[in-house]
């Protein structure tokens, strides 16, 4: 059984996802919640595997309320609710452990397949969403003053050639298959790469390994 927290501060905004929810056999909601604050102490209280964060909320807000949870509680994952698919907050959020985003309009279904895609450790971004994000907003990611001596960041020093390798196409928003055609190898070896490049990086799920790429400077923005 999946269990959820709805954070959202419009009541019928969760009543909705609630009803869709368990309608399903193996998801229950836990709890809910109508800001970040009160998200933080369901968590802790309620131990749930997925949250559905809305982002825009008063007082603590869902970045924060993301950043916490994931820090404290890395069991939990985060899925962000937001009207616009390259809402800013959405981007932030996935920089404060978020695992994914969709839009508060998706189709039952596509909530239904996020919550259970979060809940088995993928991201629920898609490659190619997530590179648009990050290209859009890449001027707010840190950079490193001076690369390394051997231009490579220290982050980046347990990766072998070939797992750099498929960080960088996993960065560009090739999916496994493409990463495979691309590379010439089965997609089931892409897939063993991508599980050995999240356990190296200590990344949570392949979207926090896609803004450790750009934050180390192995990918970047393509000019327009």
């Amino acid at each position: 059984m999946i269990r959820v927290l709805l954070v959202d501060d419009q009541a019928l905004m969760r009543m909705g996802f609630r009803l869709v929810l368990e309608a399903e056999d193996d998801l229950e909601v836990v709890g809910e919640a109508g800001d970040g604050g009160t998200a933080v102490d369901q968590v802790r209280a309620l131990a749930p595997d997925v949250v559905l964060m809305d982002v825009r909320m008063p007082g603590t807000n869902g970045i924060d309320a993301t950043r916490q949870i994931t820090a404290a509680h890395p069991g939990t994952r985060v899925l962000i609710l937001t009207t616009f698919d390259l809402d800013e907050y959405a981007f932030a959020a996935l920089r404060a452990g978020a695992s994914g985003f969709m839009l508060k309009d998706a189709r039952p279904t596509e909530l239904v397949a996020a919550v259970r895609a979060v809940a088995s450790g993928d991201a629920v971004v898609s490659p190619r969403v997530t590179r648009r994000m990050l290209e859009m907003f890449a001027g707010a990611l840190p950079r490193p003053a001076a690369p390394p001596a051997d231009d490579q960041d220290p982050r980046l020093a347990s990766l072998t050639p070939r797992e750099r390798e498929v960080l960088v196409h996993v960065a560009e928003g090739a999916s496994n298959g493409e990463i495979a055609s691309r590379l010439q190898l089965s997609e089931a070896t892409v897939k063993t790469h991508v599980g050995r490049i999240l356990a190296k990086l200590a990344a949570r799920d392949r979207v926090q390994a896609v803004v450790l790429a750009y934050e180390t400077g192995l990918v970047g923005p393509r000019a327009p």
